[in-house]
């Protein structure tokens, strides 16, 4: 797995990385047909495995800092690249990520974070 985004993304879900990605690699999660059958996914982009090109496109796209190259993940997010590989693995649980789009097809601006907002994410998922 060439990237992989992390679980700083939760709830985040920028789609700046989906923009830019040529290959369409980047996915979401699908609502839960049977919820009580299987355990809810994070809400949060997931890179596949085997589709990424190890362009490198995405990771400075992502204003949360969610985005690492496979070599350079922290110890801390290394159970993420086991997250990230379901998109394989369990496809119908999830569908290719589209840019958020208005209602003449144009990308919908979106609001970057501030530092202060990065920083207590990565406090919130225990990142120092």
């Amino acid at each position: 797995m060439p990237y992989v985004i992390t679980q700083l993304c939760v709830d985040c879900l920028d789609k700046g990385c989906v923009e830019v990605c040529p290959v369409d690699c980047i996915y979401v999660p699908v609502a839960q047909q049977a919820p009580a059958a299987t355990s809810a996914l994070p809400n949060m982009l997931y890179i596949h495995p085997t589709e990424c090109i190890s362009c490198g496109a995405c990771e400075p796209e992502c204003p949360w800092n969610a985005i690492y190259e496979d070599r350079e993940l922290p110890a801390l997010f290394h159970a993420d690249v086991a997250l990230n590989a379901l998109c394989e693995e369990q496809p119908s649980r999830f569908a290719v990520a589209k840019p958020e789009r208005d209602a003449q097809g144009r990308l919908v601006p979106k609001v970057k974070p501030s530092h202060a907002d990065v920083a207590a994410n990565k406090v919130k998922r225990g990142v120092r």
